[in-house]
């Protein structure tokens, strides 16, 4: 394939060329795998016993040296697409194409929480694993993922939040933590806010994934006709899919030229947390919201960072519990340097755009950093014509008093350097939306005739507050951002 091809896409995305690098090039289909060191880690119990209760000022538009260097050093990789979906219509292809059953990892109802772990931390592909009743069937009950992780250790430290009907449940598990005393998964699952269990043959078409994905459902069990599992399908991996092979699909792709302004997805209903505030305080706000992460912000609302709720793995290692007690921006630094060690270099993930980004660069920086959302910042103009911002209402500052704040002991890790001395900081800016996974997967399905139903729905029952999330494009209403300190 020529390589001027790959440039093209790059060169729609010129307008915000001086903003934010460009879009890495589509490497094939099969998602990548993180690979995560678990030697010598500790129990939950033996790790939590005895266990008490930035601002900038300015933004550097362009590229930095390093960065250049960096292109120079390692130019992006030609695009190769699977000729098995080549000439095809993607309504067509078949769901259990996507998956593989190298992606399930199986636990049972009465394996223990710390069991169940180590098998998550195992299953870097997908992020979860499958509970069955028993090592005899494979009929999926429930899942484990790192939601339900983050929510176990705050029960287990004693800074959840649990509803009134829940409280006996939450001291008789922590107090069993601290005790040594092995915890099944059957005790705890009324801990855990779980979105539905949805399955879908392996021969149903892409047309119906896609649908359920831009409803909000976050993933799907594929089965065979028994009701076995035989894969996992993820809007991420829908997503890689539909990047990778986007070319093969006509109406998908002539989307990724377009504007996230012009094709309106996004939100401007903003949580996040204060960079200075303790970890624990986005934990807690991923818990109770039903996120999968927070965008981390300093006193001028400039995006510095990305807390998520798989970054707690780092937390199941007992010489990692202090980090409780310290900073966002403090555990952010920690979560670089542990990529850092992984990759053999020096990382820092950029998990934002501007309403001038286009969508295949928005598409590509999901799929390159596997996240699930993009923050939305404010940008410079593209051209002198046009306004310096896009047409948004002020921004609602929402202070809310922190979480109880228990005093955690242990020892302290080095300071973190201030926010705006590290690597990319000086490419960001102030945080006015976001863009998620539902958001583009529902602009595909509404795109090319199909239904989706409204996704604040299934987000509103994700949430653990009584008031529900609203979906506004970001042209359009007030923006509302809710900062927690």
């Amino acid at each position: 394939m020529d390589p001027n091809a790959n440039s093209s896409r790059v060169g729609r995305d010129s307008k915000e060329a001086s903003i934010s690098p460009p879009p890495p090039q589509r490497t094939g289909s099969a998602s990548s795998l993180h690979k995560i060191n678990h030697s010598h880690r500790s129990s939950f119990a033996e790790n939590l016993r005895g266990l008490p209760p930035s601002p900038r000022n300015q933004r550097h538009p362009s590229f930095t040296q390093a960065a250049i260097q960096e292109l120079l050093n390692h130019p992006p990789a030609p695009r190769q697409h699977n000729p098995r979906f080549a000439g095809r219509d993607w309504r067509d292809v078949g769901v259990g194409e996507l998956v593989s059953k190298d992606d399930v990892s199986w636990v049972e109802m009465d394996t223990s929480v710390e069991d169940a772990t180590m098998a998550l931390l195992k299953n870097t592909s997908s992020n979860v694993v499958i509970v069955r009743e028993n090592a005899t069937t494979s009929i999926p009950v429930s899942t484990f993922d790192y939601n339900d992780l983050n929510a176990y250790i705050l029960v287990v430290v004693g800074l959840a939040h649990p509803p009134d009907d829940l409280v006996e449940l939450y001291d008789t598990i922590a107090k069993k933590a601290q005790a040594r005393i092995s915890i099944p998964l059957r005790d705890v699952q009324p801990m855990f806010k779980k979105e539905s269990l949805v399955t879908l043959q392996g021969d149903e078409d892409l047309a119906k994934a896609i649908e359920i994905f831009g409803s909000g459902i976050h993933r799907v069990l594929i089965t065979n006709h028994n009701g076995e599992v035989i894969g996992i399908l993820s809007q991420l991996k829908l997503l890689e899919f539909f990047w990778n092979e986007g070319v093969n699909f006509r109406v998908i792709d002539d989307l990724y030229p377009k504007l996230l302004r012009e094709v309106g997805v996004g939100s401007q209903q903003i949580i996040a947390v204060n960079a200075d505030s303790p970890l624990t305080e986005a934990l807690n706000l991923m818990n109770q919201e039903g996120l999968s992460s927070v965008a981390v912000v300093d006193n001028g609302l400039n995006v510095v960072g990305n807390i998520s709720t798989v970054d707690v793995r780092l937390l199941t290692n007992a010489t990692s519990l202090p980090l409780l007690q310290n900073s966002c921006m403090h555990f952010i630094s920690v979560i670089l340097t542990e990529k850092g060690v992984e990759k053999g270099r020096d990382s820092f993930p950029v998990f934002y755009v501007n309403p001038y980004s286009t969508l295949a660069h928005t598409v590509a920086k999901l799929v390159a950093t596997r996240s699930h959302r993009m923050w939305i910042v404010e940008s410079a103009s593209p051209s002198p014509s046009a306004p310096g911002t896009p047409s948004l209402g002020p921004t609602v500052f929402v202070p809310t008093p922190s979480s109880s704040q228990t005093s955690l002991t242990g020892n302290h890790f080095p300071s973190v350097p201030p926010a705006s001395s590290l690597p990319g900081s000086h490419l960001s800016g102030r945080l006015i939306g976001v863009v998620t996974l539902t958001d583009i997967l529902n602009l595909f399905a509404r795109s090319t005739g199909l239904n989706p139903t409204d996704p604040s729905e299934q987000r509103a029952r994700r949430r653990r507050s009584s008031s529900s999330s609203v979906r506004p494009s970001i042209e359009s209403s007030r923006a509302s951002l809710d900062i927690r300190r």
